[in-house]
This record gives structure tokens, C-alpha cells and sequence, in this order.
């Protein structure tokens, strides 16, 4: 079985959201993976949505761990950045009795450092192409309008130093034109981003939807990676993702595995089942 460590802040809705639909779809699906612990750099109290995400952990019977890097920092003076490792230090003693087989950066809000990203295979979810921007995902989606792009996407890599830029396992594509973005695209027009930004902000209407896009997608993403990993269909050693074959998946495919028959697929059945 596939022992999965579900690191994330836990900050609101997504998160929860998140883990319900992995959570769930392993057990229904009969997939050889399960969650052996969730961990999280928040604490019960910090936050109202941390808080939620708690419950909704222990309502799944699942092993938390929680370590505070707001505490942390405090206690330290200073920036956090400068003391990173010592936090990681921290996080890997208070995992020691897990031994899990793959760690998921779902919501994780903190960069980690390259002790970690050796002591643990890490996997990170990007809501972009392996050949996208950088960055968070609002940055990402600003990004996207400001360059006029026809596509994006989301993929799954391992985390390492150099952040958003670790070997590529598995991507989505997700287009973002024609249908209902034409008006919006054309409403853009050559209009000023910038200005856009300052105004609406994420309220503006293309930027809403580019998201809801990327959103919809990212949880199957997540789920069949972690199924084909489980089939050994993928396998990560030493920080190379390899095939079936056990050859590097880069150097065939550096971008990593197209997912994406499999998940509009998964999509289809999914929305099928909803008009039974």
C-alpha cells in the first residue's frame, strides 16, 4: 500500500476540499493508498479555517501533527527564512514514527528546505504547466490575462530548492478559450491589466473564471497521480520520477505524464453521475 504524508496549512475551504476528494475517492475506488497522517504548520486556534480543516481530519480518524510556525518564528526573531531549516528539523523529529512512501504538499504555504526535500519524496502541486509561470496562484492567473495565454493548466512535482521548478511527474492542461472566456477575452481586449488589478482585482471577471477552471481539475490531478503511483505505474527513487520500465521519465518526457484523458474521463463519469 501507498503511504501518503498530507502536509497542508489548512487554511480554508480549498484545503478541506482537497482532502475530502482524495480522501474519499481512495476509499471508493479501492485504490492500494491510503493518508497516514496529516501535518500542518498551524496549531488549533490560529485560524478559523486551520480549525476546520482539524475537524474535518479527525472526523477521518487520521494522525495529525501540528507544529506552529507562527510560534516558531516568534521564538526565534527574525525572518523565518533564516531559520527554515531548523523549523524542517523540527517537522522530520515530530514525523519520525511515519515512514510514508510519498508526501503531498496540498495547501503547504511554507517553502521547505533541502534537508527535507531529501530526507522525504515530496510532492507539490503547481496550478500551472510545467512550462508556466511561477509563483502562487493568484500570481499565476495574473499572469496568464497579462500574457494573452490560450492555455494553462496544473501539474504535480517534486518539491526541491529551486521552488515551482522540481522534476515533473504528471500535468493537466486546462484551455481558456473560446466558449464562455470568448466575451471575456474580448471585453480584456488591450485594456490595462495593471489598472485591472488595482480596480477589480480578483473580482474581475476573467480571473475568476480562468480559476474556476484550473480548481475544478486539481483534485483529479492529484488523485490519479497518487493512483498511478500506488500502480507503479510511476515510481519516485532518489528523486527521479521513473516509468514502468524504471527508466528516468525525463529523459522522454521531461514535462512528466499527460493526465489528462484520464481525468476528463473521470470528470465525465463524475458529472453523469450527478443527472442520475
Amino acid at each position: 500500500m501507498l503511504r501518503i504524508g498530507w502536509f497542508s496549512t489548512g487554511r480554508g475551504e480549498g484545503s478541506r476540499g482537497l482532502l475530502r476528494f482524495v480522501h474519499d475517492r481512495l476509499k471508493a475506488t479501492g485504490t492500494d493508498a491510503a493518508i497516514d497522517f496529516v501535518f500542518s504548520n498551524r496549531e488549533l486556534g490560529e485560524g478559523e479555517g486551520s480549525d476546520n480543516f482539524f475537524k474535518l481530519v479527525h472526523n477521518y480518524g487520521l494522525p495529525l501533527i501540528t507544529h506552529s510556525s507562527a510560534k516558531f518564528r516568534r521564538s526565534q526573531g527574525g525572518r523565518f527564512a533564516d531559520h527554515r531549516n531548523e523549523y524542517d528539523r523540527q517537522v522530520m523529529q515530530l514525523l519520525s514514527g511515519h515512514q510514508p512512501d510519498i508526501c503531498l504538499f496540498a495547501g503547504y504555504m511554507l517553502i521547505v528546505g533541502g534537508e527535507m526535500c531529501r530526507a522525504y519524496p515530496l510532492l507539490n502541486l503547481h496550478p500551472a504547466l510545467p512550462d508556466g509561470p511561477t509563483g502562487t496562484w493568484q500570481e499565476v492567473v495574473w499572469s496568464l490575462i497579462e500574457n494573452r495565454a490560450s492555455h494553462t493548466g496544473a501539474m504535480m512535482h517534486l518539491a526541491t530548492e529551486v521552488v515551482d521548478r522540481g522534476p515533473v511527474v504528471s500535468y493537466v492542461t486546462v484551455p481558456i478559450t473560446g466558449g464562455a472566456f470568448s466575451e471575456h477575452w474580448a471585453a480584456l481586449g488591450s485594456g490595462d491589466v495593471e489598472g485591472i488589478k488595482a480596480g477589480q482585482g480578483e473580482q474581475f471577471s476573467l480571473f475568476q473564471l480562468i480559476r474556476r477552471e484550473q480548481y475544478r481539475r486539481e483534485p483529479y490531478l492529484v488523485f490519479e497521480t497518487l493512483r498511478q503511483l500506488s500502480l507503479g505505474t510511476l515510481t519516485i527513487k532518489a528523486g527521479t520520477v521513473l516509468d514502468t520500465q524504471r527508466e528516468p521519465l525525463s529523459e522522454y518526457a521531461p514535462n512528466g505524464v499527460c493526465l489528462d484523458r484520464q481525468i476528463e474521463e473521470m470528470m465525465a463519469d463524475d458529472a453523469a453521475g450527478e443527472g442520475d
